[in-house]
């Protein structure tokens, strides 16, 4: 989402941080507003909306989907592959932290919160779902906002490249897998067609359609590139915030009733968020990893790739889920939070650097 393109970013010479992406909270909250307002007033409309379904895949959202993660993947060279092995430490931590903690993590959270400790306050029939839609956010590592995240705490543009272009290729062959793993270690259901047809729709097919379309404006020269990242991020923006009036439209009945249920869904991607960073940044800090690298490193182990998240909840589970309202949950609390770790990644750089 971030409208800063990946060159710039190496370069040091984008806006850290956009007008869009700084007050994403805000927007987000007048989403839920607006949706519920819409749902309300015409219900009429959105649930035909709902019914536009082609193999359980809603069509409305999953073009919406494709306006917000292309213009995302076009600013990441696969190229910096190459320079995976020169940061093979950070990158090493990012990965465990990434593909082996965060996701089982949040699965155990999820039912710690969920199935118990806050299980009288949310409706039983939607307690499986509200851990398969927190296990969707864990299970994507966040492509885009992490080159905002990486410049904000200065972190090495080259690494931050390297490492969000292999999360995007593991993720091609490894999103499907773990998923379906942890819903079954929760004893949810797997629809398998169905999250088979997500990955494809949701990564691989924009993976190609961006690399493709990043190379044909690569061949126009760099700045071509710039300018196309430029000009598409406001409808990357505008897809994802339109794709959340459409969720609340069909979630209001049941926030209206219980609005505390945001506030608990948060409560376990706060804390996973604080640990996964937190044992980023210090696993990195044993391995005397440079701040530079371990940096980013933590904002890549903390954040998510919520639109990927977004998108296959609604796909599992549907409009009206609980997995699918987990997952805007993670859009709403993202900024302020990684700005909060941003902040004390910054102003613990005196300590991490500190000779035992």
């Amino acid at each position: 989402m971030s409208t800063s393109h990946t060159t710039a970013v190496a370069g040091g010479a984008a806006p850290a941080i956009g007008f869009f992406e700084r007050y994403l909270t805000i927007w987000v909250a007048l989403c839920i507003v607006i949706g519920i307002l819409l749902g309300q007033a015409f219900p009429g409309v959105f649930q035909s909306i709902g019914r536009m379904e082609i193999a359980r895949v809603n069509i409305p959202v999953g073009i919406l989907i494709w306006v917000m993660i292309i213009p995302m993947l076009i600013k990441i060279d696969f190229g910096a592959l190459s320079q995976v092995k020169s940061h093979w430490r950070g990158i090493g931590v990012t990965l465990a932290i990434n593909w082996l903690v965060k996701p089982f993590s949040m699965a155990f959270l999820g039912w710690l919160f969920i199935r118990h400790v806050f299980a009288d306050w949310l409706p039983a029939d939607q307690h499986d779902s509200y851990i398969a839609g927190l296990i969707l956010l864990a299970a994507a590592p966040c492509t885009a906002m992490v080159f905002v995240w990486s410049q904000l705490c200065k972190g090495d543009p080259y690494f931050t490249l390297s490492q969000v272009a292999l999360n995007d290729a593991i993720m091609i062959v490894a999103f499907a897998p773990l998923v379906a793993l942890l819903l079954g270690l929760a004893s949810i259901t797997v629809p398998w067609d169905t999250l088979i047809t997500s990955v494809g729709l949701y990564i691989i097919v924009p993976i190609i359609l961006a690399q493709l379309i990043r190379k044909a404006l690569l061949a126009k020269g760099e700045r071509a590139l710039e300018r196309a990242v430029l000009q598409l991020g406001p409808f990357s923006i505008s897809a994802l915030l339109l794709t959340l009036v459409l969720l609340f439209a069909f979630q209001g009945e049941a926030i209206t009733k219980q609005p505390l249920i945001i506030a608990l869904l948060a409560v376990p991607i706060l804390i996973q968020v604080f640990f996964n960073s937190g044992l980023a940044y210090l696993l990195n800090r044993k391995l005397g990893v440079a701040h530079c690298v371990a940096g980013p490193s933590a904002l890549i182990g903390a954040s998510n790739f919520f639109e990927l998240a977004v998108a296959t909840a609604i796909s599992l589970f549907g409009f009206h889920s609980g997995a699918a309202l987990a997952t805007v949950v993670g859009v709403l609390i993202e900024v302020p939070v990684m700005l909060l770790v941003v902040g004390i990644v910054n102003r613990s750089q005196q300590w991490y650097e500190a000779k035992a």
